[in-house]
């Protein structure tokens, strides 16, 4: 049986070299920027009355947020956090707030108010059918 030549000084530094490189795109707390929405159709929410004027509302189950203005529009956002992906699940008035690093979005605009997240929650198309809410994805 013959042995194996130990790998020179230049194999084994040049690996270490070349091993942070491979690993950048594999981090624990990445950028989800352009992660899915977690919709790929529409969804029925609820009735359009669940969502006070100036308020907010949160449809964990299908990863939502719902909003509606002084003026009556209503708007929607995936309600899945920017920084890594996780589902926000807790509302208070018109503030998310995400429960893995703490990230925080105002649910009238999707706007990031506090880091780690710095982009706005994904927008999504909301229409009203017969009283009810129904969302999907943005075209």
């Amino acid at each position: 049986m013959s042995a194996r030549p130990a790998a020179s000084r230049r194999t084994v530094l040049r690996g270490v070299a070349l091993t942070p490189v491979a690993g950048l795109g594999l981090t624990a707390c990445g950028k989800v920027e352009d992660a899915p929405l977690g919709l790929t159709g529409p969804v029925e929410l609820g009735p359009e009355s669940e969502v006070a004027e100036g308020g907010a509302k949160l449809y964990q189950d299908h990863k939502v947020v719902v909003s509606r203005g002084e003026d009556g529009t209503v708007k929607a956002y995936s309600s899945l956090c920017t920084h890594a992906g996780c589902p926000v699940n807790k509302l208070e008035g018109t503030k998310l707030t995400c429960p893995c690093h703490g990230s925080e979005f105002d649910a009238t605009t999707g706007k990031a108010l506090r880091e780690p997240a710095v982009a706005p929650l994904k927008p999504l198309t909301v229409e009203v059918r017969n009283g009810t809410m129904v969302a999907r994805p943005q075209e």
